[in-house]
């Protein structure tokens, strides 16, 4: 899933509309979990690289992997040490840490760096407020690798808020 020899395309290329400024109800999405150790908010080197692709392999010898353009990875930090990854899958995965998560989440795309994360998490939390909406939960998608951001020339992450 992550290649990066030659050009190919290993991410897809993002489309922001479906995602800024929207509001989605989930009953019972299917997702697989790992959690994955970090320092200060910052994954470990390689940690995320490599859990990302086992958890991308269980899902597709599970018959349970989505199609790309339906990928979606939701990262959630309970603390600075430590990160729940959350990968979106057509059903049930034997043997993985399975998930269903059911709520309304309200959604704003930012395009930058990822050390801007707490910037752009008061400026998610102003929307919050201008739709009178307050967030139980806060988790990020991550849209494409740091390779092909460059590529394409836009670092796009979603930032979720269950309401």
């Amino acid at each position: 899933m992550t290649d990066h020899s030659h050009d190919q395309e290993c991410c897809p290329v993002f489309d922001p509309a479906p995602w800024d400024q929207k509001t989605h109800d989930w009953i019972e999405k299917p997702f697989i979990m790992k959690a994955i150790p970090q320092f200060l908010h910052m994954p470990l080197p390689f940690t995320y690289a490599k859990t990302l692709g086992s958890m991308w392999e269980t899902a597709k010898n599970a018959g349970a992997a989505p199609e790309i353009k339906d990928f979606l990875l939701l990262a959630y930090d309970p603390s600075p040490w430590k990160s729940e990854l959350y990968m979106s899958v057509t059903k049930e995965v034997p043997g993985a840490n399975n998930i269903k998560l059911s709520g309304t989440f309200a959604t704003k795309v930012f395009d930058g760096p990822f050390n801007h994360i707490p910037k752009y998490l008061k400026e998610f939390e102003e929307y919050l407020k201008k739709i009178n909406k307050t967030a139980k939960k806060y988790y990020f998608y991550y849209t494409t690798c740091p390779k092909c951001a460059k590529k394409y020339g836009h670092n796009y992450i979603v930032a979720f808020a269950e309401i």
